[in-house]
């Protein structure tokens, strides 16, 4: 039965040709795929159809999880990022000296540095013996006048000079010899002047003393006695130094 029904269907499509054009459209009233002799080709590919929603997430698999593969090579170094951002501010510092001089590290270091080498100076000199405001030191070494100016000045001090009898007896009291004092006549023969400027006021000569002997004794020295007696001032006596106490 089927077949029956399908043969003038299949036979129309195949055998359908026309030798006249009325002739074709009366077939092609009939059977809608007569080509009228014109052979049948495919057309072309349609467009693909678009894509399905994503399905949803299935179910993790089974078994264990594999082990974690070794890290790859290391990249090359990125470029130098721009600064960043500016810091908050410090608190304020200290105040400064009260003096208000500014001092830069330089000058600062240059003033510990006069300061300790002061300090060691200071240090030859063995502790020495304080009258009123004065503090007499020595190191117990003999040289010229000239030296022992040079060496107390160094210090910061001044050759000892007595200006009273207390200030006299505190001098030969510390003095192992006999040693210099800073009184000299070297400006006006016979007008004895301390070395910081000024005639002396108080004075405790020897017995016929000062006598300028051979007119070359410009320079005074304590004896052991205490008394004061000029001499040279390039003989070699004891230095002793006067520091304000």
């Amino acid at each position: 039965m089927f077949l029956f029904l399908s043969l003038p269907v299949l036979l129309c499509a195949v055998t359908a040709s026309c030798s006249e054009t009325k002739a074709c459209e009366d077939a092609q009233k009939t059977c809608s795929v007569v080509t009228c002799g014109i052979p049948v080709t495919n057309g072309t590919p349609g467009r693909d159809g678009r894509d399905g929603a994503k399905g949803e997430k299935g179910e993790p698999g089974q078994g264990l999880r594999g082990l974690q593969g070794p890290p790859g090579k290391l990249g090359p170094q990125g470029n130098i990022g721009n600064p960043g951002l500016p810091g908050p501010r410090g608190h304020k510092g200290d105040c400064g000296d009260s003096s208000g001089k500014e001092l830069t590290p330089a000058s600062d270091i240059r003033s510990l540095q006069s300061k300790l080498d002061h300090i060691k100076k200071l240090q030859i000199f063995s502790l020495g013996k304080k009258s009123g405001k004065k503090l007499y030191v020595t190191n117990g070494e003999k040289m010229p006048f000239s030296k022992v100016k040079a060496l107390c000045a160094e210090l910061g001090a001044t050759v000892a000079t007595p200006k009273n009898a207390e200030e006299n007896k505190a001098i030969q009291d510390m003095a192992p010899d006999i040693a210099f004092l800073g009184i000299t006549d070297e400006v006006t023969e016979g007008q004895f002047m301390y070395v910081t400027g000024g005639r002396i006021g108080y004075s405790n000569w020897k017995k016929d003393e000062p006598n300028n002997q051979d007119s070359e004794e410009d320079c005074v020295h304590l004896l052991r006695d205490g008394l004061w007696n000029d001499i040279s001032c390039s003989s070699f006596f004891l230095a002793i130094c006067e520091f304000p106490a």
